[in-house]
């Protein structure tokens, strides 16, 4: 007979008073104490939101009105479970009024599985590399891989390999920035001694000549053709569902994007890491080269590269940073949040939500019920 779980930690309600006071940030459900202190940054809400809660019941915040919180968002929550609170769950364990039991709403289809996460109970055991175990979920992989969790993640045995599938966020400029800016003197000079050709050589009967003029105006169209890339990348490669008989496909699509989506803040796989990215970098460099010429291919790669540059910084301040509420960055974090935990089919943008307009695929906006 397997042993019987360790009973849960018990907080008295001055205990929790005092974490309050030295500066963390405990809220519960019912009796049921989460510690989101290492959480507030995240919270797409912003963190005042958070810490506006600290030591309230949360029910009715999970339940809505204004958002109703997701399924995984709810599982999320429960890995910050610390224990349940003593006493009456109807007091105050903060100066100001909390919900009693009475008001609190609860989800009947949710309520059982609001559980601690039990890691030994996982499709995959953590202490070890995923990559090969993710190939043998097969049908379970696309729902598994979409109920994210807050630890990181492992993917290879091999120290050296792991360490090309990371990187902290500021590689992304110091590796890439100065190649923008060689590009974009360098082709500038080319645009400047005239004699610029539109297409490559192969096509130069065809070709157009381009003034000096047409430098800014091609660095700009760089800018757009990534933030087009971005999103038809984003939608229907690393969102293509693998079959669930193809352990392979599984597997790549897990090291490509599955691996983000299962921890969405693990620091070190918010960004592409230099070594991978320069491959499918260099590779669209390539293909502009093959269609224009030289001085052409290289400003709008400079342009797009910027754009790319702006993508992954964007991309990792949506999951770290705590923009103000109501600015454009605080409506792309909520944006990107449903993506990530409601709505991983649709909010396909990262940067901008320019194409999610033009091609349908806006997250679904929520009915917002009137308070009495």
């Amino acid at each position: 007979m397997a042993p019987a779980p360790p009973p849960a930690a018990c907080f008295s309600a001055a205990e929790v008073q005092r974490r309050l006071a030295a500066g963390a940030c405990w809220v519960r459900r019912g009796a049921r104490l989460y510690d989101l202190t290492g959480f507030v940054r995240q919270h797409p809400g912003g963190e005042q939101l958070l810490w506006a809660r600290a030591g309230q019941d949360v029910s009715a915040d999970l339940d809505g009105p204004p958002h109703q919180h997701s399924a995984n968002a709810r599982r999320w929550l429960e890995q910050y479970y610390v224990g349940d609170l003593q006493g009456d769950p109807q007091g105050p364990v903060e100066n100001g009024p909390v919900a009693s039991a009475s008001t609190q709403k609860t989800d009947p289809v949710m309520e059982p599985k609001l559980k601690a996460v039990d890691w030994e109970k996982d499709l995959v055991d953590w202490q070890k590399p995923l990559l090969w175990q993710v190939g043998h979920l097969g049908e379970k992989y696309d729902e598994w891989v979409h109920q994210p969790v807050s630890r990181p993640i492992r993917l290879f045995h091999s120290d050296f390999v792991e360490a090309l599938t990371k990187t902290v966020w500021y590689s992304v400029p110091i590796v890439w920035i100065p190649l923008v800016l060689y590009c974009s003197w360098s082709y500038y000079g080319a645009f400047a001694q005239g004699n610029v050709q539109l297409l490559a050589p192969f096509a130069t009967e065809y070709s157009v000549a381009m003034p000096e003029s047409a430098f800014p105006g091609l660095f700009l169209v760089g800018l757009f053709l990534w933030s087009l890339l971005e999103y038809l990348i984003h939608r229907f490669l690393f969102h293509m569902k693998p079959p669930s008989d193809s352990a392979y496909l599984i597997m790549l699509h897990f090291a490509m994007h599955g691996q983000h989506h299962k921890a969405p803040f693990d620091t070190s796989r918010l960004v592409f890491p230099p070594v991978p990215a320069s491959l499918a970098i260099a590779f669209f460099y390539l293909v502009l080269r093959l269609i224009l010429s030289a001085a052409v291919a290289g400003t709008v790669f400079a342009g797009s590269l910027l754009g790319y540059v702006i993508y992954d910084l964007t991309h990792y301040y949506l999951h770290f940073g705590s923009p103000h509420k109501g600015s454009y960055l605080y409506h792309l974090k909520a944006h990107h949040v449903k993506h990530h935990f409601a709505h991983h089919r649709s909010g396909f943008g990262i940067s901008s939500k320019l194409w999610d307009h033009f091609f349908h695929t806006l997250t679904p906006e929520e009915p917002h019920q009137k308070t009495q």
